[in-house]
């Protein structure tokens, strides 16, 4: 959420923005916010001078009591003002809600650095490593190769709808490999490693997410105020909500794994027979609180934290900067990592790098103290791995005609030592 002082001094930055982004629908928001402001501060006004005024015939009563004249004009005014009073204050609660509507809508102002875009299409290609391979003759897609190496599309379907999956054997051990991997790869790097609740409240939810992410994306709780988490990073800010911290604790460097749930509502749908785009997978996400001043510099560092596990992993892949037509309300800037994928012949992508700045700190209140003053931190997160999406990276780039998976040498040694993966009836 965008400080409401922008507004009353620069909404012409906002309006710029909002057309960089090519978002013209909410340009009539800024003068309803302004307006709404406007008349928020008359109402603050008239509300103080009806205290003050309270206060006075208070006085007044007592003084002429203690003279032993009769205060009757005063107490019948006495008797009006709490009902005067009490109509100011719910109409400044209706404004209050209202400019927190909008403000909760308008996204977040962008990074000057941020290329100008209408879709992922026209992100910028900022540098790529590796080299891309061709597909072998008879190279199979992820997901009939993954069949034969121990996944279950059809019966977790028949159990449970398109968009979930089984992993058996050898290729649900490599998952998990992959997640102890990208795990200890942030640890060594200094990241406190967390496992969250897999449940929000909205109250919180909505202070981490575009609040169009409840129609898309979240799954709610039948008869319980909750959301199950699309993201470990969601709880880990959120833990910190209405809260004030040390100076001293910052940078706080944190490293969350989790189960993810999103229903993935929209034009790309879910795979009925793959790992790409699924409702439930595994992430390690590292997460970063900050003071203002030092987010840009962090927000490189998460990046690069997450390139070194996919050079590692020997996965090619490219990072884009990511337009603004494609970037979201809540980023600032983001950064995308996309891996090449043989058998599609093209780059998609795995991991994702955001600093959010201090709008999602607004919008939860998490607050530092440097020296006597209060100010909002700012918050980053980068995907370390999404393992689904990893899966389909080596099982493409590693599959052999043989009909073998090639293990990455890094996951062997969690794996026992294993090299290949055979198909299960091989």
């Amino acid at each position: 959420m965008l400080d409401i002082r922008l507004f009353r001094e620069d909404p012409d930055k906002v309006r710029k923005d909002l057309m960089k982004r090519k978002d013209k629908g909410k340009l009539g928001w800024v003068d309803k916010i302004i307006g709404l402001d406007k008349e928020g501060r008359k109402v603050q006004q008239d509300v103080d001078k009806l205290r003050h005024e309270r206060n006075e015939v208070s006085k007044k009563i007592n003084e002429l009591k203690k003279k032993d004249k009769d205060p009757k004009k005063e107490l019948v005014r006495a008797k009006e003002i709490p009902a005067e009073l009490k109509a100011l204050e719910e109409k400044q609660q209706a404004l209050s809600s209202d400019i927190t509507y909008f403000l909760m809508r308008i996204p977040n102002i962008m990074h000057p650095s941020v290329p100008v875009g209408d879709d992922d299409t026209q992100n910028e290609v900022i540098r790529s490593w590796g080299m891309p391979k061709k597909p072998h003759p008879g190279m199979l897609s992820h997901g009939e190769f993954a069949e034969k190496l121990g996944a279950d599309f059809e019966r977790s379907a028949k159990i449970a709808g398109t968009g979930f999956y089984f992993l058996k054997g050898n290729l649900a051990l490599l998952n998990q490999a992959l997640i102890w991997f990208a795990t200890q790869h942030m640890v060594k790097k200094g990241y406190t490693y967390v496992e969250p609740p897999l449940m929000m409240r909205k109250d919180f939810y909505k202070g981490v997410t575009d609040l169009e992410d409840f129609k898309k994306v979240m799954y709610k709780v039948e008869g319980e105020d909750g959301y199950l988490i699309a993201t470990s990073e969601h709880p880990l800010v959120g833990m910190y909500a209405n809260e004030t911290l040390d100076e001293k604790q910052l940078p706080m460097k944190m490293c969350g794994y989790s189960m993810c749930f999103r229903r993935e509502i929209g034009s790309h749908g879910v795979d009925t027979k793959g790992l790409f785009r699924t409702h439930q997978f595994n992430k390690v996400e590292q997460v970063v609180i900050s003071r203002p001043e030092e987010s840009w510099e962090l927000h490189e560092e998460l990046q690069r934290n997450a390139e070194e596990v996919y050079e590692q992993l020997e996965l090619p892949y490219r990072v884009v900067n990511v337009c603004t037509g494609d970037l979201g309300i809540v980023a600032s800037k983001k950064y995308d990592i996309e891996v090449w994928m043989p058998k599609q012949e093209k780059y998609r992508e795995v991991g994702s790098c955001s600093n959010c700045t201090e709008y999602q700190a607004r919008r939860l209140g998490i607050k530092y103290k440097e020296k006597e003053e209060k100010r909002f931190v700012h918050t980053l997160n980068n995907t370390v791995i999404a393992t689904s999406r990893v899966l389909v990276a080596i099982l493409e780039n590693f599959q052999n005609e043989d009909g073998t998976l090639t293990i990455p040498e890094p996951l062997r040694p969690l794996m026992g030592g294993m090299n290949k993966i055979k198909p299960e009836n091989h």
